[in-house]
């Protein structure tokens, strides 16, 4: 890879906003940190106990298998059949990968190359921008964004585009942006893959975080997915097992393998006790995801009335852990980073830049639901000091 195609990205602005809030912090500030979406929820207590057990033997020290130990590929096999009706083979159409990160990532190696493009959803979340850069290949953007038609500006950009785009990347519920979609959209966009031969990648992080009913689709869920589309599902959010590091891609075969195949190269899969502790916690904790379902939506509940009583309008998402808002208009001139770099300075809350999630995300601030109630409304009483042109 030449190091000027690194050097070329832009500069990663979540960086200037953790800076200042490292700065707050050694200063003695109480800087409320809604903008990393990085899970406070502990995991659950099965996995910690099945990990420390799982760890204490010796065999397990042993290298592990980059695909996947069979168990854990039979347990994400056995999740999807609970959850959305869908059979998977977990030898040909399950892999393990060592977070939805590296996973995407590489995937993006065994399908792009040099003169190939990808089209992919703006705002996003940054890796699914930057991944298909470093395999070299050159993005297409789909905006999205509140009363946009998504799937018509999708086949627009792909008809126009040349060369045309190899695969539609694709992450619903979204983040940044909170859209949802259903299952009818899943199944208009699995026509179309079929139609132009392209191939669908979902990032699936969100599954289990559905809020007022609603049940977010697996794009696995439609017939016929599996000869056009793969799907990546974490741990992470569903489990709260961000640091444990544990995702899945499932779908297409020939992906699975391909991918299968440069991770034979790269790594020797996650630390088995950690593989072992994921497969029971799959197994035996069904109901977890639903618990950390509800802890959200109280905190998405909150953080939402608060805004809108402060006067900052925010309508409340139906999925994800985080909130969309668009800046307020008598402080949208300062633009995402220099509003979200005076929140942390005046207010002491630190929220995310938008344009942090390319420039479609200019003008918005994503909030992430990463504290209890009592510190969300400690936020927004910091918020209401500061957002004095509000009224």
């Amino acid at each position: 890879m030449e190091f000027r195609r690194i050097n070329n990205l832009p500069p990663y602005v979540f960086t200037i906003i953790n800076d200042l809030k490292v700065e707050g912090r050694r200063a003695g500030h109480d800087i409320i940190d809604l903008g990393f979406g990085n899970p406070d929820l502990p995991s659950p207590d099965i996995a910690v106990e099945k990990l420390a057990e799982a760890a204490g033997n010796p065999r397990n020290h042993r290298y592990s298998a980059s695909k996947g130990i069979p168990k854990l590929r039979e347990a994400v096999a056995g999740y999807y059949a609970r959850r959305f009706g869908v059979y998977l083979d977990p030898d040909t159409e399950v892999i393990n990968t060592i977070g939805a990160k590296e996973g995407f990532s590489h995937l993006m190696w065994t399908l792009l190359q040099p003169g190939d493009a990808a089209l992919v959803p703006s705002p996003s979340y940054p890796i699914h921008l930057y991944a298909p850069l470093f395999a070299g290949a050159e993005v297409r953007e789909i905006p999205l964004s509140t009363g946009t038609d998504f799937f018509g500006t999708m086949q627009e950009r792909w008809r126009y585009s040349w060369p045309k785009p190899r695969i539609i990347v694709l992450s619903f519920p979204h983040n940044p942006t909170t859209t949802c979609v259903d299952l009818e959209f899943m199944a208009g966009v699995v026509a179309f893959a079929k139609e132009h031969d392209v191939l669908l990648v979902h990032d699936f992080a969100y599954a289990d975080l559905g809020y007022d009913g609603y049940l977010p689709p697996s794009i696995m869920q439609v017939e016929g997915a599996k000869d056009v589309a793969v799907e990546l599902y974490s741990m992470t959010k569903s489990f709260s097992m961000a640091g444990w590091r544990v995702a899945f891609m499932v779908g297409n075969p020939q992906v699975v393998a391909a991918l299968a195949k440069l991770k034979s190269y790269l790594d020797y899969g996650t630390f088995q006790p950690i593989q072992i502790a994921a497969t029971v916690t799959l197994n035996e904790a069904p109901g977890h995801p639903k618990a950390v379902c509800d802890i959200y939506q109280s905190r998405r509940d909150a953080l939402c009335l608060g805004l809108n009583r402060l006067g900052w309008e925010v309508a409340p998402p139906r999925g994800t852990m985080f909130v969309w808002a668009k800046i307020p208009e008598p402080y949208r001139e300062m633009g995402s980073v220099e509003f979200a770099s005076w929140l942390v300075r005046d207010a002491r809350v630190a929220v995310s830049p938008g344009v942090g999630f390319g420039p479609g995300g200019e003008g918005h601030v994503r909030f992430a639901l990463i504290e209890n109630e009592q510190r969300t409304a400690q936020a927004v009483r910091q918020l209401r000091q500061s957002l004095t042109k509000l009224g």
